[in-house]
């Protein structure tokens, strides 16, 4: 399903030959600062000490087109309304929305339900024979008003009269992140990998890429249960960070690219296990952010590696992912190279993601054990961590690696290294963490898997108790000191690359 187009096999190997060891130093060893005391954690410590919902969970999927729907919004603000487009095969159906959250441990609240609404099997996907895009023309069924919904990232679970149930993901997105650390979902990353319809980024009704989509759609539901990459890559980590206390605000790879000052007075931006398709204005803000002070935490890999553009439909703006993974097929080649919409690494105006993350994707599949290279690093206080502790199934399906041929922001320091498999072939994955002038730090985990072992061993791929724990620490040391502000301040990198290569 992927390639390795412009890897740099060379480095990984260079990196292989070296094994030196580091030292000591004070400013690893200071204790996380404690939470800082704001009306908007006291706010979500309230919201989470309200009472949980147990049954939120799809107990069963049905056939293919028994339940599904989709929201006419990625996102709204508190207060605004959505529609809900829903077909089922069944006579009636139920629409539950679910705020995620810790909830005392059953991670999500119901907060609205529908009466039981007559169902109707609407038509089938509709595709554009241009660029292969996959929509449902339907007629919406339902208006929802969010008044009372606290932000946040919410299910919405559709149940037919026959049980089959199905999930819609909608975000209501924060007025303002200022003094928050930002939860990002992943929107544009689960419609390039959204099936439904037969075709998405990846394949199409072949199997293989050559009938692929270039343009994949928000007007149609997700396929699956609804929301897996949420549920995957996302939630854990979701329930995590609402359990600490901190103030947290609310938005979506789309309300990045279309709000320049979303991230003003953020303490920081979060994005989770695989954030693969930004757009320029993703990338601007992101970084325009950083170079103010704000922030960033990237607990996956293969992020930024897609270069996309946004696109309209009848239902509004930015329900287009437009990404032909080549230049010479966008219609924009020859108008504006910079716009055209390859790996952003390649040509014809190669941006390594590595300049923003640190590291940069260097393979799938990948497998191997996460292998702490800094003990002292300020995030593995608290976890017993040594020089060498090896953490079972961390690292996959993806994984990120120093860019030897650069940019690599400066100084930088690599906290993890880890030997992995990938495919028939021994590589390196690392963990980065480098700090600017501005104050802001960007720590990087180099796994897609890093959310996902928050589960432990019901995460699966040899992921064990010990690694839950190790993962679960670590983030939590981060995110509080995400919260209490700048962390290039307290926590200045520790250059240390030169370690890894020579000349560097």
């Amino acid at each position: 399903m992927r390639t390795l187009r412009g890897r740099g096999p060379l480095a990984f190997l260079l990196a292989l030959s070296t094994v030196t060891g580091c030292s000591p130093s004070a400013a690893g060893k200071r204790e996380p600062r404690p939470p800082v005391p704001t009306r908007a954690a006291a706010e979500e410590r309230a919201e989470n000490a309200r009472p949980g919902t147990a049954d939120w969970r799809i107990a069963r999927k049905g056939a293919e087109h028994e339940i599904e729907g989709y929201a006419d919004r990625v996102s709204v603000l508190p207060g605004e309304s959505f529609r809900l487009f829903v077909s089922t095969t069944k006579g009636a159906f139920t629409a539950e929305a679910f705020r995620m959250g810790w909830y005392g441990g059953k991670q999500a609240r119901k907060v609205w339900g529908s009466p039981s609404t007559p169902g109707v099997r609407q038509a089938p996907a509709k595709v554009d024979a241009r660029t292969r895009t996959a929509s449902a023309p339907w007629r919406p069924t339902l208006t929802v008003a969010t008044a009372n919904w606290p932000e946040g990232s919410y299910l919405i679970r559709l149940t037919a009269s026959s049980g089959a149930q199905r999930y819609v993901p909608l975000t209501v997105r924060s007025a303002t992140t200022a003094g928050r650390v930002v939860v990002m979902n992943a929107t544009t990353t689960w419609q390039a990998y959204n099936m439904w319809g037969g075709y998405d980024l990846y394949k199409g009704p072949s199997g293989g890429d050559g009938d692929r989509a270039s343009v994949v759609s928000f007007d149609r539901p997700y396929d699956g249960t609804g929301a897996v990459k949420f549920m995957t890559y996302e939630q854990p980590a979701i329930a995590l960070a609402e359990k600490q206390g901190i103030a947290l605000a609310y938005t979506t790879d789309n309300d990045l690219h279309y709000t320049p000052g979303l991230l003003a007075g953020a303490r920081a931006l979060l994005t989770l296990g695989h954030d693969e398709y930004w757009s320029t204005a993703m990338r601007r803000h992101t970084t325009q952010a950083r170079d103010r002070g704000v922030n960033i935490a990237f607990l996956g890999a293969n992020a930024v590696n897609r270069h996309i553009r946004f696109g309209d439909t009848a239902l509004g703006k930015g329900r287009l992912v437009v990404c032909y993974k080549d230049a010479g097929s966008d219609p924009l080649a020859g108008q504006d190279p910079a716009e055209t919409t390859q790996d952003w690494r390649l040509p014809p105006k190669p941006r390594p993601e590595s300049e923003l993350i640190g590291i940069q994707y260097n393979c799938f599949p990948a497998e191997g054990a996460y292998t702490v290279r800094r003990p002292d690093f300020w995030m593995f206080q608290g976890t017993g961590a040594r020089k060498g502790s090896r953490y079972p199934g961390v690292i996959g399906p993806e994984s990120d690696g120093i860019n030897f041929a650069g940019p690599t922001p400066r100084p930088i320091e690599i906290v993890a290294h880890s030997p992995i498999s990938c495919g028939n072939t021994t590589m390196l994955a690392d963990s980065s963490y480098y700090t600017v002038k501005s104050g802001a730090g960007v720590f990087a985990a180099g796994t897609m898997r890093w959310v996902c072992s928050m589960r432990g061993p019901e995460c699966g791929h040899g992921v064990t108790e010990a690694s839950r724990r190790f993962v679960t620490r670590a983030t939590e040391n981060l995110l509080r000191e995400l919260a209490a502000g700048p962390l290039g301040r307290s926590h200045p990198a520790r250059d240390n690359l030169g370690e890894f290569a020579v000349g560097l």
